[in-house]
């Protein structure tokens, strides 16, 4: 490296004007042609009191990287008042003095002691003075000068990554924008070209390209599909001295991936695929799997079956497992051996999602051919009926048919069936069915009052092969018939005042059926032909299944007759025709003038089918009088154990024990004698061991 050495010459010169500093000659390519010195004026003897006057330095040029054995030389600092008597001292102060830069205090010459780095510090601030020796004082005041760092190309571009990571869709147009790379120099940019940056390719080509100015990284090549090759390393250098020879360089590490886009389009491996499934086989049941081949990945390889064509359109169906895109083919409806063993399906396959721009290259599906193999199965007989409805009359006799179920063995064979009821539905064995051909008779009487609906299951079974057997519902509704004669609604019991007038309403009556005719009840009401003659009431039909008690007299008399009753024929209108009689008890009481009973045998008329007031309250005093009566006795009972035996010991010979034993004789040992009557404690005693041994 070249040293510059510059020379600095300071002349002290009297005229107070403001001095000027001259800048060194710039850096060229070789030293500089002449040295130059500045001139300072100024009066010797007042210059220290002078406040603005001060020394005027030129800057000093230092080039970094220094490398030679001695010493740099930097300048020189010189006073008129040094006469060379060694009577002046140079100081030196500020950024590095006395570490990195040195003056001989004799002649003022500056050094710098170790190589300096421009890109750590470029400037370097200091003061110079120089004083009297003997005296210490300053013979020219302080003043500033500055050293500046030249640069040189000593720092190589260096890169903000180490490894660049970037993404670019495949297909991509030449010149789409893959990333940007970026590297600095640490080198003034304002001196020559040591930091202007120049970025070039050194591996990735003809693939990529980079701009040399920006660092924009782009395609280069067309077409670059994913499927081929989808990872791509590219080297891009930085070169500074604007990619001159002998400027420095670094590289840096591109690592490209090419995304994915939906560029091809599903196939299949093989244009048709065969399957079996048994007749058995429930809807829902999966048979197989087909699977097409998408280079695409992610939601680019996602596929979609269907089923297009084919005799099974209706019998199967396919779905898309979303996890393993593949197309499941299921049935969808229940299948028969015996009415078609073979179904050929049209499968497709397609994506979803489908880039416009790629559709020139084709549809984006294929098909394959399903060919679905029905196996038999040994299937249990089919009745050829969901369920079934009979109907049969109430009146019908024992061992009447009323119908007939139908099973066969749907299998080729054609297995003979026998029948047989379910007798968890028919616990009272009403009915009974033939077992050869499925006919149903009745095996107890019916009654459609009873029970009008009959639900029964009935069961065919192969005979070769008792394990295949089938159950279907059957419905028996009981029709009915009129075997039941109508009667009251309601038991009727009723009264007339004393002072009734004739014709007058008392009562309406109406009647039920059992049964239920077709056309619906219509029922007539009459007296009984034994009372119809001296009947003191009549009976209006009003022909809407209701009758009416009318009055045949003006007033009656409770004390004549305080009772009566009133026999009523009651008929259906149905075939054969069925009639009861049902009586009315009228009674015969007072009324006031409003015609509301007063008296008569009111108890028997308010409570017909219950107690009277009366007695409810003669049977609670009745209990409360029992229940005192066993309290008392309860009580009276419990003071006789409390009382003593004997009340007083001293005299117990004016005391009698009453006992009910019965003496055995004089061979009775057992019997009581005076010393135990004499002592109470010893009656206890013996209590307590006859009650031992009871």
């Amino acid at each position: 490296m070249r040293t510059y050495r510059y020379f600095l010459l300071l002349f002290w010169v009297g005229q107070p004007y403001p001095t000027l500093s001259t800048p060194l000659s710039k850096r060229t390519s070789g030293f500089p042609a002449k040295k130059r010195a500045l001139e300072l004026s100024g009066n010797s003897k007042n210059e220290l009191n002078r406040s603005k006057r001060s020394w005027m330095w030129n800057q000093f040029f230092l080039l970094e990287e220094y490398t030679g054995s001695d010493y740099q030389y930097v300048g020189k600092l010189h006073s008129d008042q040094d006469r060379g008597d060694g009577s002046l001292k140079y100081i030196l102060s500020g950024d590095g003095a006395g570490d990195l830069f040195i003056i001989n205090e004799n002649t003022g010459d500056i050094q710098a002691t170790k190589r300096l780095d421009r890109e750590e510090k470029p400037v370097y601030i200091l003061r110079a003075q120089a004083i009297n020796r003997r005296t210490g004082r300053p013979v020219e005041p302080e003043s500033e000068f500055i050293i500046k760092i030249h640069d040189i190309n000593d720092n190589e571009p260096i890169f903000t990554k180490e490894v660049y990571t970037a993404t670019v869709p495949e297909m991509s147009d030449v010149g789409t924008f893959v990333v940007q790379v970026t590297a600095t120099d640490a080198d003034d940019p304002t001196y020559g070209n040591s930091a202007k940056v120049v970025y070039s390719i050194l591996q990735g080509q003809p693939y990529f390209s980079v701009e040399s100015e920006t660092g924009i990284i782009k395609t280069a090549l067309l077409n670059m599909d994913r499927e081929n090759r989808e990872q791509y390393q590219v080297v891009i250098q930085a070169k500074d001295m604007g990619g001159q020879m002998g400027g420095l360089s670094g590289t840096t590490t591109v690592n490209i991936t090419l995304t994915d886009v939906n560029d091809n389009p599903p196939r299949f491996p093989q244009s048709s695929y065969q399957f079996k499934t048994p007749e058995s086989s429930p809807p829902g049941t999966p048979i197989g799997r087909i699977k097409a081949s998408d280079a695409d990945v992610g939601e680019n390889a996602e596929i979609e079956y269907s089923i297009t064509d084919g005799e099974g359109l209706d019998m199967f169906d396919v779905i898309t497992d979303q996890e393993t895109q593949e197309g499941i083919i299921t049935v969808k409806k229940l299948l028969d051996f015996e009415k078609k063993k073979v179904y050929t399906l049209k499968v497709e396959a397609s994506n979803p999602h489908v880039e416009p721009r790629f559709l020139y290259l084709g549809p984006f599906k294929d098909s394959a051919t399903v060919r679905i193999v029905v196996e038999d199965v040994d299937e249990p007989p089919v009745f050829s009926k969901l369920a079934y409805i009979l109907q049969i009359r109430e009146d019908a006799q024992i061992n009447t048919t009323i119908g007939s179920v139908t099973a066969q063995d749907p299998d080729a064979a054609r297995n003979p069936v026998k029948y047989s009821v379910d007798r968890h539905t028919d616990m009272d064995r009403i009915f009974n069915i033939d077992s050869g051909n499925g006919s149903i008779f009745t095996s107890k009487l019916l009654d459609r009052e009873t029970l009008l609906w009959h639900n029964i299951t009935v069961i065919a079974t192969e005979i070769n092969n008792p394990k295949q057997s089938s159950r279907v519902p059957l419905y028996i509704k009981v029709l009915d018939v009129n075997d039941n004669a109508p009667e009251f609604a309601e038991f009727y019991e009723t009264f007339v005042c004393e002072k009734a007038k004739a014709d007058q309403l008392i009562q309406t009556l109406r009647a039920v059926d059992k049964d239920d005719p077709y056309s619906g009840h219509q029922f007539s009401f009459s007296l009984a032909p034994e009372a119809a003659s001296g009947s003191n009431f009549t009976i209006q039909d009003n022909k809407d299944n209701t009758a009416g008690i009318l009055t045949r007299k003006n007033g009656y008399n409770r004390h004549e007759m305080s009772t009566y009753l009133l026999p009523v024929v009651i008929s259906d209108n149905d075939y054969p025709v069925q009639s009861s009689t049902g009586t009315v008890t009228v009674r015969v009481c007072a009324c006031d003038h409003h015609g509301n009973m007063q008296s008569c045998h009111a108890e028997a008329l308010i409570h017909p089918t219950g107690l009277s007031t009366g007695a409810l309250v003669a049977i609670l005093l009745c209990i409360v009088i029992l229940l005192v009566t066993v309290v008392l006795f309860a009580a009276l009972r419990r003071q006789r154990k409390k009382e003593p035996l004997i009340i007083s010991k001293e005299d117990i010979r004016d005391n009698i024990v009453s006992y009910n034993d019965e003496g055995g004789g004089e061979e009775d040992t057992q019997a009581f004698d005076i010393g135990t009557l004499r002592n109470p404690e010893a009656i206890e005693d013996s209590k307590l061991r006859r009650g031992h041994c009871a």
